[in-house]
């Protein structure tokens, strides 16, 4: 792959810091993105030792591996800093002096690190500093805010770059376990014949949150949970595990298969969804006193193929809720009929689940009935896991954003969402949309408002387990 410079606008704000200047070093050190080089830039008006200092003050604070004061000087070397007030042409000399370093053959990736309504303005100055030709852009959600400014978006960036430039970042499939998905379903002679309807009851996709709005009111106020979080990732990561084997394991033939999850979806019913704001919300700072924004959504939708034919996939999030955790847990049905006598235990608890954890921790677990030793048939739920901690390759793992950036380098696309996709998933949105639930209170700590219980009827959440994922001293989940 050719050397690379990364051109990382808005490199003073909070993802910047806690993901993306520690995630480039990395890469650097594990001489994945050999040649990186770095052209920083921010309307903040710092020097470029003012600058240094944020960045080294980033890596000692939030990177997951031990930096020496040699590794930040050397990337030190590596990184052009563009104050706000050097305009066009100071970005323009930057990226030049970058190239004539790294040579002629060098690439160029773009990461839009900024704002919403700051993403279209940076595309045009990127293009009036000439610097799209051959070049790649990463862009931060969200992709809109409905069908038509999707498209709108999608319309004004397809003015200045091509699809294939276009790289919409999804941090949660850059994460290991949710590409362990496509390794367990299809790689495996165990479950590849029973992912679909005739075996599986339903599908939970979770990603409940304990953080607040962190200082991000007026986003918070005009997004919602739905637009935050359903649409940019959960439905992203509802499409991994729901598509049909691909081809090749080459990024057009995936997303192709993703692309045709989302043209299968049934538009979402509002009725099958329950809106919830945090008790205390409207009483942060920058929100409305008589704020409707929904801090959870729960939904149960539906995938309306052959595979899946009315398999519901319940999907929920939300803030300041009592855990914070990102799982897909698969429920296969219950045998037709039990040979068991009564108070055996079959059945007491819960169908068999296949759970994987898309935390940090890569995590999965499959739980069935089994025989308690000892005189009679007493059946206790048992449960297998695997946790990419026992392993020795463990280290090798890259972060989320990691892994996406260096993605985007390669031009492999197959973590990340076309047009097409989020224009489609836009669409099932919008009677949802234009019929929106009432929100209703819930006490942070808490797993969302009651109504959610009614919705998954008669199925059961699978959050909180009732029994924890396993540690070295016990057995769980």
């Amino acid at each position: 792959m050719s050397a690379t410079t990364v051109v990382l606008f808005g490199a003073t704000g909070d993802l910047a810091k806690r993901k993306l200047l520690p995630g480039l070093l990395h890469l650097h050190e594990s001489c994945l993105l050999a040649g990186l080089r770095v052209v920083a830039t921010s309307l903040e008006d710092l020097t470029r030792e003012q600058f240094l200092e944020l960045v080294f003050s980033a890596v000692k604070e939030h990177s997951s591996r031990g930096v020496t004061a040699e590794d930040l000087d050397e990337f030190a070397d590596r990184i052009h800093w563009v104050p706000g007030k050097a305009g066009i042409e100071g970005l323009k000399a930057a990226v030049e002096e970058s190239r004539g370093i790294l040579g002629p053959k060098s690439q160029l990736l773009h990461y839009l690190s900024v704002p919403p309504k700051a993403a279209l303005p940076v595309v045009h100055e990127i293009e009036r500093a000439g610097l799209v030709r051959g070049s790649r852009i990463i862009m931060e959600k969200p992709f809109g805010t409905d069908l038509a400014s999707a498209r709108e978006l999608n319309a004004e960036l397809h003015k200045v770059f091509k699809e294939e430039q276009i790289f919409r970042i999804d941090h949660f499939l850059g994460k290991e376990p949710a590409q362990n998905i496509l390794a367990f379903r299809f790689a495996n002679g165990l479950f590849e014949p029973i992912w679909h309807r005739n075996h599986i009851s339903h599908v939970q996709i979770d990603v409940p949150e304990t953080l607040g709005l962190e200082q991000r009111a007026d986003f918070y106020e005009a997004t919602g949970a739905y637009r935050d979080m359903v649409v940019t990732h959960l439905f992203q990561v509802l499409a991994f595990t729901a598509m049909e084997p691909p081809t090749a394991l080459e990024p057009e033939a995936i997303s192709e298969e993703k692309n045709k999850v989302f043209r299968s979806m049934a538009p979402v019913d509002p009725h099958d969804v329950v809106r919830g704001q945090y008790v205390g919300y409207r009483d942060e700072e920058g929100v409305a006193p008589d704020s409707e924004t929904a801090t959870f959504v729960a939904l149960k939708c539906y995938v309306d193929n052959w595979r899946w034919a009315g398999v519901p996939f319940f999907l929920r999030t939300g803030k300041k809720m009592a855990e914070g955790a990102r799982i897909i847990s698969i429920a296969f049905k219950e045998p037709p009929q039990s040979m068991f006598p009564p108070g055996s235990g079959v059945g007491d608890n819960g169908p068999d689940h296949l759970t994987f954890d898309l935390a940090d921790k890569a995590r999965m677990s499959l739980s069935f009935y089994g025989k308690r030793p000892g005189p009679g048939m007493k059946l206790d739920k048992l449960s297998m896991q695997f946790s990419m901690q026992d392993t020795d390759w463990a280290g090798a793992a890259l972060e989320a954003y990691e892994r996406l950036i260096y993605d985007a380098a390669r031009g492999d696309r197959t973590l990340f969402t076309s047009a097409e996709g989020i224009e489609r998933l836009w669409e099932v949105s919008q009677p949802l949309l234009e019929n929106l639930p009432p929100v209703r209170p819930y006490h942070p700590g808490t797993w969302g408002p009651n109504q959610i219980h009614q919705l998954i009827a008669p199925y059961a959440w699978r959050l909180p387990f009732e029994r924890p994922w396993r540690d070295p001293n016990t057995w769980g989940a």
